[in-house]
C-alpha cells in the first residue's frame, strides 16, 4: 500500500521515536508498504515518522544512485532500531532533498564516515562501517528517528532565505506527485 508522506510541519517528524519490538503489529507489511511508498515517491530512503509512525524503523535502497556513487551499489536495507556512531573524518557539503520537504534541496555538511548497528527484518543483528553517499543517506534517514530534519543542519541565514518555502510547506501550499500528509491547521 502507497502510503502518505508526512510534510514538515507535522508534529510527528519532531516526535520522540520509540523502539520496534519483535511483536509489533504486522511489521512485514509495514516494511513492505514503506517500500512502496518510498518507490512511488522517487526516494531512496524513507524513515516510519515520515509515514506518520513514531518508531525507529527506515527503509534504504541506495541502488538507484549506484551510478555515481558505487558503494550504494545493491544497498537494500531494513534498519530497525539502528544505533549510529559518527567516525573521525572531514565533513563534506552535498545537496540533499526530502520527501517530507518537497521543492527544496539544500547543501547540507556531513561526516564520510559511520559506524552503524542494525537489526534487520528478521531482528538479526548487523553492524557495519559505512562511508560516502551510503553514510549520507543513513545518516539523513537517522535524523528523522531523533526529530530533525535535514534543514535543522544549515545556516539560519540560509533557513531564514528558504523560510517563504518551508511556510508553504507548513500551510500546504504545496503539490506532490505522491500523496501526502499535511501538518494539522491552527485554530484561530
Amino acid at each position: 500500500m502507497n502510503l502518505p508522506v508526512y510534510l514538515y510541519g507535522h508534529p510527528v517528524l519532531r516526535a520522540t521515536t520509540d523502539e520496534v519490538t519483535p511483536d509489533y503489529p504486522d511489521l512485514k507489511a509495514l516494511i513492505a508498504d514503506m517500500f512502496e511508498t518510498m518507490y512511488t515517491s522517487e526516494g531512496v530512503g524513507l524513515a516510519a515518522p515520515q509515514i506518520g509512525k513514531s518508531i525507529r524503523l527506515v527503509v534504504i535502497d541506495a541502488d538507484p544512485v549506484a551510478e555515481t556513487f558505487p558503494e550504494c551499489a545493491g544497498r537494500k536495507l531494513v534498519l530497525i532500531n539502528p544505533e549510529l556512531e559518527v567516525l573521525d573524518g572531514d565533513n563534506v557539503s552535498r545537496s540533499e532533498g526530502c520527501l517530507s520537504l518537497p521543492g527544496l534541496s539544500e547543501d547540507v555538511k556531513r561526516v564520510e564516515h559511520i559506524r552503524l548497528n542494525w537489526l534487520d527484518e528478521n531482528f538479526e543483528e548487523h553492524e557495519e562501517v559505512m562511508s560516502g553517499f551510503l553514510a549520507r543517506i543513513v545518516q539523513h534517514e537517522y535524523d528523522h528517528l531523533e526529530g530533525r530534519v535535514y534543514i535543522d543542519h544549515i545556516s539560519p541565514i540560509r533557513k531564514q532565505m528558504i523560510r517563504r518555502k518551508l511556510t508553504n510547506i507548513v500551510e500546504g501550499r504545496v503539490s506532490c506527485n505522491y500523496p501526502v500528509r499535511y501538518a494539522p491547521r491552527k485554530r484561530k
